[in-house]
């Protein structure tokens, strides 16, 4: 398999979300806003050829950052640190990852954040599939803070535009997306 640039595996990785995860009609979000689409990055991201895009294009958005580890809110960023994993590894630059769960689990270690152990002090990017209020990755950087572990940049496969980026800059984190619901000619 030939190795694409950053160009083509956006293109790829657009018409996949555009013939795969993007439904139109009438929806209720889980904000309980209602829309005219839904976009379902997890048909996207758990896919092999959609889980290789996203990783590879985050990764490659993330070079010349330096960080302990990469992470998100379960659900939507479960599938997508398990390819960064995967991905980082074989491309020989290893990237730990993790998963914030929405509360701490009862049982066992109790904890909130799974993954290999974060040191107070690390540096991590969040990542989830879509950004609508932004509410899940504040949750998620608000696990973070309790550890001590640093949060401040997010990125997100598709921004909705629906206010996100202001309610994450508010709590210190910068928000970028592979693509803008506007680029599907939405919003």
């Amino acid at each position: 398999m030939e190795k694409l640039n950053c160009t083509q595996l956006k293109q790829e990785l657009f018409n996949l979300l555009n013939q795969e995860a993007l439904k139109r009609g009438k929806f209720v979000l889980s904000s309980g806003k209602e829309s005219n689409y839904y976009l379902d990055g997890r048909i996207i991201t758990l896919s092999p050829q959609g889980g290789y895009l996203v990783a590879n294009i985050i990764l490659d958005m993330l070079k010349d950052e330096a960080l302990d580890a990469i992470g998100g809110p379960t659900l939507g960023a479960d599938p997508i640190v398990g390819a960064l994993a995967a991905v980082s590894y074989i491309n020989r630059h290893p990237v730990n990852t993790f998963i914030v769960r929405k509360q701490a689990k009862e049982h066992g270690t109790q904890q909130q954040v799974e993954g290999p152990a974060l040191k107070k002090g690390s540096r991590v990017v969040l990542v989830d599939d879509v950004a609508t209020s932004g509410k899940a990755i504040l949750e998620a950087k608000q696990a973070l803070d309790k550890i001590g572990v640093i949060a401040e940049k997010a990125i997100v496969i598709v921004d909705r535009n629906q206010g996100a980026a202001e309610n994450l800059a508010k709590a210190g984190l910068k928000l970028e997306s592979i693509f803008k619901i506007t680029d599907f000619g939405l919003g």
